[in-house]
């Protein structure tokens, strides 16, 4: 298709008898309220223009009107090539289908020819699908099935993440406890403490308090109970009975 060759849709119009029970200013008054629509009155015709879209030289290119008459309503449409008829004629109807809501006191349209112009629509869309629509469908749930295990375990394994996380976080707190523990217990060599717990005895009348003795020099109790049993096995000092 040579380059300069506008694009051209197809158009096609259907008509369904009715009957105007207002007027056409009551009618016009009531789609003015919607936003996009253009509409207005010539020779005892109300046309409603609806523009889609544009092509490149702005002209209307997607685009549907609605004529009310006296006895008959009617829908003109544009259909885009490449793209389905039916489909199109279906989303024509249904927003006929919406102006005649908005105006049912106004406008009383043959139910049956147009619920069977409905019906038709809808049964060609219905009919029009490719068969592989049943395997798309299959395949769709399917996907969706996996998603939903996806998702739970993945869930799951956030939970278990969490946990994980709150459990190393606790042993990392217990490593520095003990990490500080342990700095606790080299700070002072068996003989640097054997010398301290000499000094405090003969400052405390021959005795040792063990929890005084190591809260004044920052160190646990039972550090201080080791050092004082290597003490009374090697002779530096005697247990009083």
């Amino acid at each position: 298709m040579p380059e300069d060759e506008e694009i051209v849709p197809k158009v096609e119009e259907s008509r369904f008898p009715g009957k105007l029970l207002t007027s056409l200013e009551s009618i016009a008054a009531k789609v003015g309220t919607l936003p996009f629509f253009e509409s207005k009155i010539v020779d005892g015709e109300l046309d409603i223009v609806m523009v889609e879209s544009r092509n490149i030289k702005k002209n209307p290119f997607l685009f549907y009107i609605i004529k009310f008459k006296q006895d008959a309503v009617s829908i003109t449409y544009s259909i885009a090539p490449d793209t389905s008829e039916s489909m199109r004629r279906l989303v024509v109807i249904r927003n006929l289908i919406s102006i005649l809501s908005m105006i049912s006191t106004d406008f009383s349209i043959s139910e049956v020819e147009f619920f069977q112009n409905v019906d038709s629509a809808i049964d060609k869309v219905v009919t029009g699908l490719s068969q592989s629509y049943s395997s798309i469908f299959n395949k769709y749930d399917s996907l969706v099935s996996e998603y939903r295990e996806i998702k739970k375990l993945n869930f799951e394994l956030s939970a278990s993440n969490r946990n994980l996380t709150i459990q190393t976080t606790q042993l990392n707190d217990s490593m520095k406890q003990l990490r500080l523990q342990l700095d606790a217990l080299q700070i002072y060599s068996d003989d640097a403490i054997m010398v301290m717990i000499q000094d405090w005895i003969e400052a405390h009348v021959n005795s040792i308090d063990i929890n005084e003795f190591a809260k004044t020099y920052k160190m646990p109790p039972p550090r201080v109970e080791q050092v004082l049993d290597k003490m009374v096995s090697l002779g530096y000092i005697e247990l009083k009975s």
